[in-house]
């Protein structure tokens, strides 16, 4: 009986660790995934384990290393600053102009929705292509574009003009959400769908569209709210599901993930993921308590983006008598397990002026694919909503358009230093590329990195003083000591940069494989000059 206990013991303990998964980055995730540990009911922020107890060990052989939180920094006088984007001055960048978008008259109408729909760059085209609504509750559309900026409906041949699919579709939902998948080997397979079928309003289903049109593999995944999306997460190869449901909070969120896009009933799989907490302030003009209306992920560089929709009132029945649109804004969050979410700043990255008049008044939306990579650039796509038409006609859901903000290129926040200057220090880190690379802006000031071994000394031939001072602003910035950047002779083993810097704004680092500065990370909804999902190229994507 003894020994039959013990080697039951000891298959339990050989299963547990053939189960657990190591990320990329190091963290290893518990047994039980995804995790129930949170709590529907609580209204405190999101406990993210990794950052209680990160990696004695670093890898960062896999994107950009950005500074949005302290998992990679060990010590720092440098002060940590968030940014937010500027929307384009050109906004809207597509407004409501064709007769699908501009509805019949007896109704809501004259909308460009993306809810969520979904903008990529599809590098086999070369093009910037935008899914979206057209009419409340309409046909799914596709615009596209050279520069992300003016936009062209293309005649498809399909469903009539720019249409997908039709209005009447028995496939289009009242919210139908896309994401263009470039890996998919079958190009049939690339464009994958959800909508919440009309008809059988909160049963969703997922499918792929061809490219002539053809709904294909529809698979029933459960019910849930009107207002659910997906991602890929490259990190771990799996589809995430981000599904609406109401908690004791109102509008949250639940995950369920699988390796398979089209798996049927993975709705039924999920586990609360999360909700609006205590930081997240009602309007201090409607009261009402905030709401996590939607939850949409990309994966950037070596973390995933997160945007965060959160409503803030006031209720669709005070909305609908007095034809104006509800309140939501955009925050982002950041997570390197693909499930706990760090949410540093409450202030809103999208907000709505929530002024009478202005295109985006007021119920602003992200989308599946969250940015693109412009040259040294972020652009965010985004709907908001005027409440009025072109003819003057007034609603809740009436005059959505489609406009664009923009960031520096990791540009979600910086560490900074004044005139005094100051250091920052990593965490043990390993590597298996051969140079070093800084996102930096100084102002004035100057960058120097020196290299410490795990002993705790600094690298002869890597130190502060060796180092070649970096001056000038630059998104991709090759880092030398005395006319090598080579760091060949360090790969795989433990050691901390130590960046020195003096006026100025340090946003990432990375090590690369080669002088282009291509970073190996993920490029979220793509853009021009990259092959695929991945920064393969560095600097010729700039070019």
């Amino acid at each position: 009986m003894i020994r039959c206990f013990l080697l039951l013991h000891c298959i339990g303990t050989l299963v547990a660790l053939r189960a657990a998964e190591v990320l990329p980055n190091g963290i290893q995730l518990p047994a039980e995934w995804p995790p129930r540990t949170q709590d529907p009911k609580s209204r405190e922020p999101m406990t993210v384990p990794y950052l209680q107890a990160p990696p004695a060990i670093i890898p960062i052989n896999v994107g950009r290393q950005l500074f949005v939180d302290d998992f990679l920094v060990a010590e720092t006088t440098l002060t940590r600053t968030f940014h937010l984007p500027r929307k384009l001055g050109q906004n809207p960048v597509l407004k409501p102009e064709s007769a699908d978008e501009l509805g019949p008259k007896d109704r809501e109408r004259a909308v460009c929705y993306l809810g969520h729909g979904g903008v990529f760059y599809d590098p086999a085209d070369r093009l910037f292509k935008m899914w979206y609504t057209a009419d409340w509750r309409g046909g799914l559309a596709l615009a596209t574009s050279r520069d992300a900026l003016t936009w062209e409906r293309p005649n498809l041949g399909l469903a009539g003009g720019n249409l997908v699919l039709a209005r009447n579709s028995p496939h289009v939902g009242g919210d139908n959400a896309v994401w263009f998948d470039s890996n998919a080997t079958n190009p049939d397979e690339r464009v994958k769908f959800m909508a919440d079928i009309s008809g059988q309003r909160k049963s969703h289903f997922l499918s792929t569209i061809a490219r002539d049109g053809r709904v294909l593999g529809e698979t029933a995944v459960g019910r849930a709210g009107d207002y659910c999306s997906f991602f890929y997460n490259p990190f771990r190869n799996v589809w995430v599901y981000s599904i609406k449901r109401d908690s004791p909070h109102g509008r949250s969120r639940h995950y369920a993930e699988s390796p398979s896009f089209l798996t049927p009933q993975v709705f039924d799989r999920s586990v609360f993921w999360a909700g609006a907490d205590r930081l997240d302030l009602p309007d201090p003009k409607i009261g009402d308590p905030s709401q996590l209306y939607s939850l949409s992920a990309v994966a950037y560089e070596s973390i995933l983006l997160g945007a965060f929709q959160i409503h803030l009132g006031p209720r669709n029945s005070i909305c609908e008598l007095g034809l104006f649109p509800k309140i939501t804004e955009v925050k982002l969050g950041y997570s390197r397990d693909g499930f706990h979410w760090h949410r540093p700043d409450r202030r809103a990255f999208l907000a709505p002026t929530r002024r009478d008049g202005d295109w985006d008044r007021g119920y602003v939306h992200t989308t599946t694919g969250v940015c693109l990579v412009v040259g040294d650039q972020l652009y965010f796509p985004f709907t908001a909503y005027s409440g009025i038409a072109p003819d003057g006609h007034r609603g809740m859901y009436t005059g959505a358009a489609v406009g664009m903000a923009v960031l520096r290129r990791d540009g979600f926040a910086s560490m900074d230093a004044g005139e005094k200057g100051g250091t920052l220090t990593t965490r043990p880190v390993t590597f298996d590329g051969t140079r070093l690379f800084v996102n930096v802006a100084p102002a004035g000031g100057e960058l120097r990195v020196e290299v410490i071994d795990a002993g705790g000394a600094v690298v002869p031939g890597f130190s502060r003083d060796d180092c070649v001072p970096l001056t000038a602003d630059q998104t991709l910035a090759g880092v030398t000591w005395r006319g090598t950047g080579d760091l060949s002779a360090l790969r795989g083993k433990p050691v901390r940069f130590r960046f020195h810097l003096t006026r100025g704004s340090l946003y990432a680092f990375w090590v690369s494989p080669n002088e282009t500065g291509a970073s190996r990370g993920y490029v979220a909804a793509g853009g021009p000059g990259y092959p695929g999902t991945v920064d393969t190229v560095g600097s010729g994507a700039l070019r």
